[in-house]
């Protein structure tokens, strides 16, 4: 915390009074403007600490009062998209635990989906709705080979399970919004053709004729393995699968089960991909960031939950950091599906470690590490903010700050590869609100 009492003592001890409260209001710019040195309110650093608020922690369980501000930002919004720079950060995904209890306990929310595919997310759920199970062995056995498999996940579902069994009346769901890797078991599939066979059993016949070859798909990285041609054609039996169950009367649960299938129609076109024509994967990428707009709209319509959105800070953001291989980013169909319903939240560090892959596909999860962020970046200049860690509205946010914030510059983007060189983004264009850590290490590895 030395960073902190040194930016105290530079900004003296009124603004610690204001700010000692954790749930200080963004400030009006013209006002907070006149009150720093002359020509201070050009300097984007000085309208950035103007708009900040001080978090106070990233683990769950603390006092809250300092996510009150983070709460009036939020407001009505029924979907906030909660990013994360690397997708193995500790406080990435504890932060998102604390986050998601304050939302549940003060704004009503119901919800965290993960980007993790639809039928993880029912297994998950059983457990948070019955406690079935054990849920280190569900998590390990549903999001395997994922940057999921985390203590801070089974952290997160074992509290959703406690709040489920003190609140029985109002419970909480977990959500998988993803396609389906890395499988989708027979069990599921017999979430759809159960109910056809209860409901409608003279279709019966017709639907275990479009799923066969590709029931179950265990792995999906063997089922890429299969011939395109083969891959196109059971991406056609499993659309032909869905329409037979849209066309199919209503009874019951019958939207549930269309939801299901389609699950597997978008898991199987999204597998259909040539991996041997690159010019195609920008094409598949969108299929799937539309997909995972798709489940969280309808799990969001279906059920009127208030909704945590949990995936990495590419997704989430209104517009994409790579553009040629992500045309189009599910924060951007959530905006078009919700409007200002949507709320994407985007997540920024300076220095620290976290676990990443040094090859594309398979491997194993590893320790990296990366030092304080350089001049000219957009981590550089956030951490130069009065506080170590702290959150933002960029919408509110003083001219110079805004300004600032509107243009794009080199940003660490860390997913499942690493090394990876820094992209051009515009925080101010991509998202409503960033959160900015001084530093992070490594999400721990379940066990």
């Amino acid at each position: 915390m030395t960073k902190n009492r040194k930016r105290w003592g530079r900004r003296g001890l009124a603004v610690a009074a204001v700010v000692a409260t954790g749930a200080m209001l963004a400030p009006a710019a013209n006002a907070a403007e006149t009150a720093g040195p002359a020509g201070s309110w050009r300097d984007p650093v000085w309208s950035l600490d103007l708009a900040a608020h001080p978090l106070r922690s990233t683990e769950p369980g603390r006092n809250t009062a300092d996510l009150r501000a983070l709460g009036a930002m939020i407001g009505g919004a029924k979907v906030v998209g909660l990013g994360e720079a690397t997708h193995g950060s500790h406080e990435f995904f504890a932060l998102k635990e604390r986050v998601f209890r304050y939302l549940v306990e003060e704004k009503g929310f119901r919800a965290f989906a993960l980007e993790a595919s639809w039928s993880a997310g029912m297994e998950i759920d059983d457990y948070v709705q019955t406690g079935r199970g054990d849920a280190r062995e569900i998590l390990k056995r549903t999001v395997a080979g994922s940057p999921w498999d985390r203590e801070e996940f089974v952290s997160l579902i074992r509290w959703m399970r406690d709040y489920n069994r003190a609140h029985p009346a109002r419970t909480v769901h977990f959500v998988g919004d993803d396609l389906g890797g890395p499988s989708i078991n027979d069990a599921f599939f017999a979430r759809i053709t159960d109910y056809v066979k209860q409901h409608h059993p003279a279709a019966l016949p017709r639907l275990n004729e479009l799923y066969t070859g590709i029931r179950p798909i265990d792995d999906h990285l063997a089922y890429l393995r299969k011939p395109l041609d083969e891959r196109k054609r059971l991406a056609t039996k499993a659309e032909q699968a869905l329409e037979l169950i849209k066309g199919l009367p209503g009874v019951d649960d019958l939207d549930w089960t269309f939801q299901h299938a389609r699950f597997v129609a978008q898991t199987a076109r999204f597998l259909s991909v040539d991996l041997s024509d690159p010019k195609s994967l920008p094409g598949f990428q969108i299929l799937r960031d539309q997909a995972m707009a798709q489940n969280v709209a309808w799990w969001q319509r279906r059920t009127g939950h208030k909704v945590l959105l949990s995936a990495h800070n590419t997704h989430v953001a209104y517009i994409p950091d790579n553009p040629e291989m992500y045309p189009k980013t599910q924060g951007a169909f959530l905006r078009e599906t919700l409007g200002r319903d949507y709320l994407p939240v985007g997540f920024s560090f300076d220095r620290g470690s976290f676990l990443s892959k040094d090859i594309a596909i398979g491997g194993d999860w590893k320790r990296f590490s990366v030092p304080a962020a350089p001049p000219g970046s957009n981590e550089h200049t956030l951490d130069k903010v009065r506080f170590e860690d702290f959150y933002l509205d960029f919408r509110t946010a003083p001219p110079a700050a805004r300004a600032w914030l509107d243009t794009a510059r080199p940003t660490r983007t860390i997913g499942t590869l690493f090394p990876v060189d820094p992209v051009a983004i515009s925080l101010g264009r991509s998202y409503d609100v960033v959160i900015h850590l001084h530093d992070v290490r490594q999400a721990d590895l379940g066990r």
